[in-house]
């Protein structure tokens, strides 16, 4: 194509000229004179599907374009704000199975808005409004009949893996010049703190930064740093220098604040790691970036893995966030709503398999999400009558997420990850007030510090021999190993311990079944579950130890997903498996257990 810009100048004329943004009578226009903008003859010759049938369960709703393997595309009527219909489109896209398409675009006549669901589920990765698509076309580059990589603005992916990588670097640093690993493991943590804290407000705008500054003109880490951590843990403000601003952080983590003094390359490092856009960076993939780049130079966070939200979601959508939206969906009086909420301030979530807390991560971000939704009906609907009810009530809080994991610094990057959800949950939510997409005239009466203190919630444990909290939801991605491999990669003696913990389950049975058996005995009745598993567990002993057995124990599998390759590892390939204990109400749709095994 010789001049692109020049055809979607002529595309943006004719949006101008000719369409008036409504969505049933001009969407297909807009779709098909965009793709010849991009250098198609049409959709219909691309390849591509109007009013494409996405089948959900029982039901079937009609995505507005579809061309795979490239591009699921949803109008909206012009003015109409992108943000609500995203969840409408995630869910057509979750369901587009096999050859789901890569990209994702919601678009108002005026707007773009593009996703990579694959790398980044939460927000855009980057949004390009119609009268700049001539200069910015390079962001929808897999329009064009031969495929270019995309050049986004908002990437936070990869600011991720930069950021993990270089912060790693200091850690690796530190401990090759001999400093004991769990003090260079507590600090370089605190550490994250700050350089997320600077970024988002919850410290003075770029102090972090200043004082590592202030160490490379002669200062010491040991003492400016050092003083920095012991005032965040301070709840007395300091009456002048260098912390006259710093607030009381709290959160356990600078409980114990033993500093160390930086060499010049270390300080060097940690600057340059300053200097990244921290806002940007993802805490749920933060964790398992900086955790698969440490303890070995060679290892850097640019090849490491982690698990994406598309995938995560495929436990907490089904889990936890669909079943609360239909109960609020029907609650249809104030009192309903009200009780509703009360359900809501104690539900417990827990990942027995935690690692750094990316699933713990999503599953608070997206309760504090459905929370929003019911405050907003109740204020919505009842007005004045409701504000009595909630004005200064408590909210949900990390509090009500647990998690285990037996390596120890996973367990403090989780912790990590959740005090740092506290803030961007409530950014998150002033934002959608402010911008109009929820009507809450109260004070939600929530602060983001200081940070909860989590030790009791994520505690450091093998998870087939410990106690587990009480908890209503049950996700995560235990551990998979092949009964052969259990004696060699755990000992014999574990091995026979495992064996003599589950005397039921057969001893050809994969470990991750054990999860599956452990997490349906500790739901109460009506509690949910959605775990990761090896795809063998469809099979033979594993399937005996674990789906069979959750079915035989009154348990229904509502949603599964039979195989896919997992995005936390490669070449991976998992099932997912989500149930209720107890049979499901009528209302909900679900896949029957056979069905799952032919996905």
């Amino acid at each position: 194509m010789d001049n692109p810009a020049a055809k979607l100048a002529e595309f943006v004329r004719y949006v101008h000229t000719y369409l008036h943004g409504d969505e049933k009578g001009e969407a297909q226009i807009f779709c098909d004179r965009l793709m010849q903008a991009f250098g198609h003859p049409g959709i219909l010759e691309a390849g591509g599907t109007l009013e494409y049938r996405v089948h959900q369960g029982k039901s079937t709703r009609f995505a507005d374009l579809l061309w795979r393997p490239r591009l699921l595309l949803e109008m909206k009527e012009r003015g109409e704000k992108l943000q609500r219909h995203y969840q409408q489109a995630l869910e057509y896209w979750l369901h587009l199975v096999p050859n789901r398409p890569e990209y994702m675009i919601l678009c108002n006549f005026d707007e773009f808005w593009i996703y990579d669901l694959n790398q980044q589920l939460d927000e855009p990765m980057d949004r390009v409004a119609l009268d700049d698509l001539p200069h910015r076309f390079t962001a929808l580059n897999f329009l064009f009949p031969e495929k270019k990589t995309p050049l986004f603005h908002n990437d936070r992916v990869a600011v991720t893996r930069t950021a993990a990588d270089k912060v790693a670097r200091v850690f690796n640093a530190m401990l090759k010049r001999g400093e004991d690993r769990n003090r260079a493991q507590r600090f370089i943590l605190q550490c994250v703190v700050a350089l997320f804290a600077q970024s988002i407000d919850l410290l003075p705008h770029g102090l972090f930064s200043e004082l590592l500054q202030e160490c490379g003109k002669g200062g010491s880490s040991y003492d400016l740093v050092g003083g920095l951590f012991r005032q965040m843990n301070n709840e007395s403000p300091s009456r002048g220098g260098h912390f006259v601003n710093v607030p009381y952080f709290n959160g356990g983590l600078f409980a114990v604040v033993d500093p160390i003094e930086l060499t010049g390359f270390e300080r060097d490092l940690l600057t340059d790691a300053a200097s990244e856009d921290w806002a940007k960076v993802k805490p749920p993939i933060f964790g398992s970036l900086f955790e698969g780049s440490m303890d070995a130079e060679e290892r850097h966070a640019f090849g490491a893995h982690f698990t994406s939200e598309a995938d995560i979601q495929k436990v907490v959508l089904p889990t936890i966030v669909r079943p609360w939206r239909e109960r609020i969906a029907a609650a249809e009086t104030a009192a309903k709503l009200i009780a509703l909420r009360r359900d809501l301030l104690h539900f417990h979530v827990l990942d027995p398999a935690c690692g750094s807390g990316n699933f713990l991560y999503i599953a608070y971000r997206e309760l504090k999400r459905v929370e929003m939704d019911l405050l907003d009906k109740l204020s919505t609907n009842f007005g004045k009558k409701t504000r009595k009810a909630v004005l200064g009530s408590s909210v949900v809080s990390a509090s009500q997420f647990h998690g285990i994991d037996i390596k120890p610094f996973a367990v403090e990057l989780a912790k990590v990850t959740l005090m740092l959800a506290k803030k961007l949950a409530l950014d998150e939510s002033e934002a959608r007030i402010a911008s109009g997409q929820a009507h809450l005239p109260f004070d939600m009466a929530e602060y983001a510090l200081p940070l909860d203190n989590l030790d009791a919630n994520i505690r450091c444990d093998d998870a087939l021999f410990c106690d587990w909290p009480n908890a209503q939801a049950i996700i995560g991605n235990p551990p998979y190993l092949g009964s052969r491999y259990l004696a060699k990669e755990h000992g014999y003696e574990y091995a026979r311990k495992v064996h003599d913990r589950f005397p039921d389950v057969p001893k050809m049975a994969d470990y991750c079944a054990y999860w599956f058996r452990r997490a349906h005995d500790t739901l109460s009745a009506e509690g949910r579950a959605g775990l990761v598993a090896t795809n063998t567990i469809r099979q033979n002993e594993t399937r005996e130890a674990s789906l069979d057995y959750i079915l035989d124990q009154g348990g229904t599998i509502t949603e599964a997903v039979s195989t896919q390759v997992w995005s936390g590892e490669a070449a991976v390939h998992v099932s997912i498996v989500n149930w209720l204990k107890g049979e499901e109400p009528v209302s909900y749709t679900h896949l029957t257990l056979p069905t799952i095994l032919r996905v």
